[in-house]
């Protein structure tokens, strides 16, 4: 039974989300247009590390812009949560006979799944504006796309789960996940940062999920399990808070 109510709140998450155009939009829409806008801006001034001139800054950022899709999925697929609330949705759901823990699995679980397919139609639409995509490391690069969908849905179920209002949710991505994306790599390499911009960037989790990444898209996937596993360690332990907190009665 627990399978099904799983299935069934998957399915109705996903559904939700494509019929809603804006949200559709706005979380690989957004991501595209900051690729193709910082990458023609800074494509001249980007000069990589070791001097080489092979790469610009549209392969730089093509790891952050994934990043970034995952990040604006996460946000835009768990704020439903509130919604559900409001419109009493998820009232019905928390009193059904199955464990509050299918609410996290399948609401992670949609997102992450939302996350790959939009990460999957950058992907596919990338070379149209002249970026490289190394094909052969997609598998490991989707691996490593699939642990930090998995670690940013959960965060965002996280957040989103006390919360009462949609600009309360959106002001808290503001102030934490944008910033936390900025400081993982995903716009500018941790080497020519400050030295407290380092120490923050090393203490950010993201930033392991986004070495892993660009290690695994330059086909080193062996270089990428260690920052994996960061990654991985932080989903894990976003995945049992969010558990521990939608299993906390509260009034609704």
């Amino acid at each position: 039974m627990t399978g099904h109510a799983v299935a069934a709140l998957w399915r109705r998450d996903v559904l939700r989300f494509l019929r809603q155009r804006s949200r559709v939009i706005g979380s690989l829409g957004t991501p595209v247009l900051f690729w193709i806008l910082l990458g023609s801006g800074l494509g001249q001034s980007f000069q990589p590390a070791g001097g080489s001139t092979d790469a610009g800054y549209l392969e730089f950022f093509l790891p952050g812009t994934l990043a970034l899709i995952v990040l604006f999925t996460a946000v835009f697929s768990t704020i439903s949560v509130i919604e559900d609330r409001q419109e009493g949705f998820l009232q019905g759901v928390l009193v059904a006979p199955v464990p509050r823990a299918a609410i996290v699995v399948a609401k992670v679980s949609a997102s992450t799944s939302l996350a790959l397919a939009h990460a999957a139609v950058f992907l596919a639409i990338a070379p149209i504006a002249g970026a490289a995509v190394p094909w052969l490391s997609l598998p490991a690069a989707f691996a490593v796309l699939l642990v930090m969908g998995v670690a940013l849905s959960a965060l965002g179920l996280l957040i989103a789960w006390p919360l009462s209002s949609t600009q309360g949710f959106h002001a808290i991505m503001n102030l934490l996940l944008i910033p936390m994306w900025l400081l993982s790599g995903a716009v500018f390499p941790a080497d020519g940062a400050t030295a407290w911009m380092q120490a923050v960037m090393a203490a950010n989790p993201l930033t392991y999920g986004m070495t892993a990444l660009r290690a695994a898209l330059d086909g080193q996937l062996a270089s990428a399990l260690p920052t994996l596993g960061v990654m991985a360690a932080f989903g894990a332990a976003t995945l049992i808070a969010a558990t521990v907190l939608v299993s906390i009665p509260r009034e609704e």
